[in-house]
């Protein structure tokens, strides 16, 4: 790689920032129509409430199964690598999600949403990609700009669901298997805009500039859980965004079929969960800010305030879907700032050298408590109730809140902005 001056790298961040952000619109589409409809199709094909729960699960343990082959692509190959393996491992399971619902298997639908699950993988992935290059001080900010742009195409994926599926039903293709080929286009224009713009490599020209020697090993992830271990911030941010995601996977899994319960059509669920994913991307510019400037840790528990007043309002809103939406907005909002405070904290606490594997096991970790968090939601509705869930979620997000206000102190004083 022919070496790039220091002073270039401010431009090569701008062009960076763009690249991904417009990655994340495109992507976030499919992605956004997976959440959309996954467990509802999959209530559709089983008939069961328990198993529609699986869909989250599938869907997030395929992020997480991702998450360190994708770390060690882009630890080998810089980030381009890594999120290439993302898109294209998810482009395939949307592929797959069309054939099992021709075939009407609901086995092979959760099968096929394991590898959609790895386009998210990839849009965490590209919030990383964002701080290669950010100068000191600004991390939370750059890493906020990418999640944000995701909100253009997140909140139009629910909504383009039921025009997709009409679509495609007119194109001879059953019911519900629109959406997920809109989202296999979706990521085959998200690899070719990333392939065609992310020159240089983000990672790979940090790399040079801070003159890092990378090992030619690449780092186990045995080697990442020894250094979170070592360094006290990085597990308070690994916890921080553990908890906000699995908080947000559990209630937001389960409540198209709560909302379907309470006859809400198509249109309404696509409408509450687009204003659920814009809580989720919409403010993170005013959090990667706060972030910076008043310290992660105090952004990190305002999150899981947020999160447990959001369990509350779907623990006791009925099928008032106002209500209902109100929690959703707010259960995006505090994974916002647990996911952007946490991945900052995380980041910074961590040398460059080690960062792909340790930001790969972040991923892996938050996937995995979501996974599980999906399953147990599935489980509770499914035996107790849908209120029992926002309970169980506002109680687990409070006490969570409590363990990070206690260990702030591992957390760095923000640095000023602008050094």
């Amino acid at each position: 790689m022919t070496a790039i001056p220091l002073a270039s790298h401010q431009k090569v961040q701008r062009r960076t920032l763009g690249v991904l952000s417009a990655v994340q619109i495109v992507s976030g589409v499919g992605i956004a129509v997976m959440l959309a409809l996954s467990s509802l199709t999959v209530y559709e094909l089983s008939g069961s409430e328990a198993i529609s729960g699986l869909a989250g699960t599938a869907s997030v343990l395929g992020t997480a199964l991702m998450a360190i082959p994708a770390a060690r692509a882009a630890d080998g190959g810089g980030r381009r690598a890594g999120l290439t393996l993302a898109y294209g491992t998810a482009f395939l399971g949307c592929l797959a999600a069309v054939a099992s619902i021709e075939l009407v298997s609901w086995p092979l639908l959760l099968l096929s949403l394991v590898l959609v699950g790895a386009g998210s993988a990839g849009n965490l992935s590209a919030r990383y990609a964002a701080t290669d290059l950010a100068p000191p001080g600004r991390t939370a900010r750059h890493l906020s700009l990418v999640v944000w742009a995701a909100t253009i195409g997140s909140v139009a994926g629910p909504n383009l669901a039921d025009p997709a599926d009409r679509l495609g039903m007119d194109l001879g293709l059953s019911h519900s298997a629109g959406p997920f080929a809109l989202a296999a286009v979706a990521f085959v224009v998200s690899l070719a805009v990333l392939n065609a713009g992310l020159r240089p490599d983000p990672l790979l020209l940090a790399r040079q500039g801070r003159e890092v020697t990378v090992a030619r090993k690449r780092q186990p992830l045995r080697a990442a859980v020894e250094t979170v271990k070592a360094i006290p911030a990085a597990r308070v941010g690994l916890l921080t965004i553990a908890a906000g995601h699995t908080a947000m996977v559990s209630v937001m899994s389960m409540t198209p079929v709560h909302l379907d319960h309470g006859h809400a059509g198509i249109a309404v669920i696509g409408m509450v969960l687009s204003l659920h994913i814009a809580g989720m991307f919409m403010f993170s510019p005013l959090v990667g800010w706060a972030a910076d400037r008043f310290g992660r840790a105090l952004v990190a528990v305002t999150g899981m305030g947020v999160l447990v007043a959001a369990g509350l309002l779907a623990a006791f809103g009925g099928h008032n879907v106002p209500v209902i939406t109100a929690g959703l907005i707010l259960l995006g909002l505090g994974w916002s700032c647990a996911l952007v405070a946490g991945s900052a904290l995380l980041t910074e606490a961590v040398e460059l050298e080690r960062r792909p594997a340790v930001q790969g096991l972040s991923d892996l970790t938050m996937n995995v408590c979501g996974a599980a968090g999906a399953l147990v939601a599935g489980a509770i509705v499914g035996v107790v109730s849908y209120m029992a869930l926002g309970v169980v979620t506002a109680v687990l997000t409070g006490v969570t809140g409590v363990v990070i206000w206690r260990r702030r102190n591992t957390s760095p004083a923000p640095r000023p902005s602008g050094t």
